[in-house]
């Protein structure tokens, strides 16, 4: 009674969206998978790169850096020294940033002068936003007076396409959005060497500004295991197929059984 003919259900409409469904999740599963371990694999190199970057030995920052160059992916996070002063009367504030806990406040960016001239643009760290208002200067503890030599890490100019930060016009005085060389060589007139530097050392007195911290590894691993998921993931939806086809002759044989039954003549 239960022949190949037992299987025709799987032609009826509901059971052809099942199988089609199940088809198409495979294929894009498995193609899911091969996206996580391609980010694995940009995550690695990305990770060796910022861990070459943070251990190599300090350069000084001329080496690396110019007015108008930009600043490339290997030399990103890059130590760099340099030699002159600050200058806290140009200093301004860059709106909307956060510190490690999470609160808004402001990164200081201070004018560094060289010994040639030349400006370095110097990130010194981050401050509360304590102001009466965002509008109002806040309070900026002072750099070390006189001539010094300030070490941090090279990083690139910001902009709005990498960082998706907007560059508002009509701010307050000495505010800004983004930390762009070419920007605040005009607003300096001088020479500003491209990119600018998260400040190491000196490290200031007291709690403010905060210095950046070094930037978190990215969990690369997360992407494989990711990878791993969508494809056990595409190897279970056979298998779930199947369980379901299987219940489907289960509860199709019970129920012929049932009718089989009532339909036989009882005994006398």
């Amino acid at each position: 009674m239960y022949g190949r003919g037992v299987y025709r259900f799987l032609l009826s409409r509901q059971w052809v969206i099942i199988t089609l469904v199940a088809l198409l999740l495979i294929p894009t599963m498995i193609r899911l998978g091969i996206w996580q371990m391609h980010r694995y694999e940009e995550r690695s190199a990305r990770n060796q790169l910022v861990s070459d970057a943070l251990t190599a030995e300090p350069a000084p920052v001329e080496k690396l850096t110019s007015p108008g160059h930009t600043v490339t992916t290997d030399q990103r996070y890059r130590t760099v020294t340099a030699e002159g002063h600050f200058d806290t009367e140009r200093e301004v504030v860059v709106r909307r940033r956060v510190n490690a806990d999470e609160e808004v406040g402001f990164h200081v960016l201070t004018p560094f002068v060289l010994t040639d001239g030349k400006v370095l643009l110097v990130n010194r760290g981050w401050i509360p936003a304590d102001g009466p208002s965002q509008t109002a200067f806040p309070r900026i503890p002072a750099p070390p007076g006189g001539r010094i030599t300030v070490t941090g890490r090279l990083m690139p100019d910001e902009t709005t396409e990498a960082s998706g930060i907007k560059d508002l016009k009509g701010l307050p005085d000495r505010q800004i959005m983004l930390i762009n060389s070419e920007q605040e060589a005009r607003r300096l007139g001088a020479q500003v060497l491209g990119g600018y530097i998260a400040q190491i050392t000196p490290e200031p007195k007291g709690d403010t500004p905060e210095l950046l911290g070094k930037p978190g590894d990215e969990n690369a691993a997360l992407n494989y295991a990711y990878a791993i998921q969508w494809w056990l993931f595409a190897a279970g939806v056979p298998i779930g197929w199947v369980i379901l086809v299987r219940r489907e002759l289960r509860d199709r044989k019970e129920t012929a059984h049932q009718e089989t039954e009532q339909a036989e003549p009882a005994t006398v």
